[in-house]
């Protein structure tokens, strides 16, 4: 998950975020963190504990979710 660096003082890469709102902004860069990537590489693997996971990523990164999600068609 090595991200491309080749143009990152070009400040064009980057015009969009420009236009993101706050969540938005904050998942670009939370997504960037190699702790948080190893944490969400963590729960790839099938011996992982999903509920031990999911109480130490809300702890450690202070997601989570108010209700479950529910699936929707419009």
């Amino acid at each position: 998950m090595t991200p491309d660096i080749s143009r990152w003082r070009s400040t064009s890469t980057y015009d969009y975020l420009d236009d993101l709102v706050s969540p938005d902004l904050g998942w670009e860069w939370l997504r960037r963190n190699g702790d948080y990537q190893r944490d969400y590489a963590e729960t790839r693997r099938p011996a992982c504990d999903l509920r031990e996971l999911t109480n130490r990523v809300r702890k450690r990164w202070g997601l989570q979710f108010r209700r479950p999600s529910i699936a929707q068609r419009h």
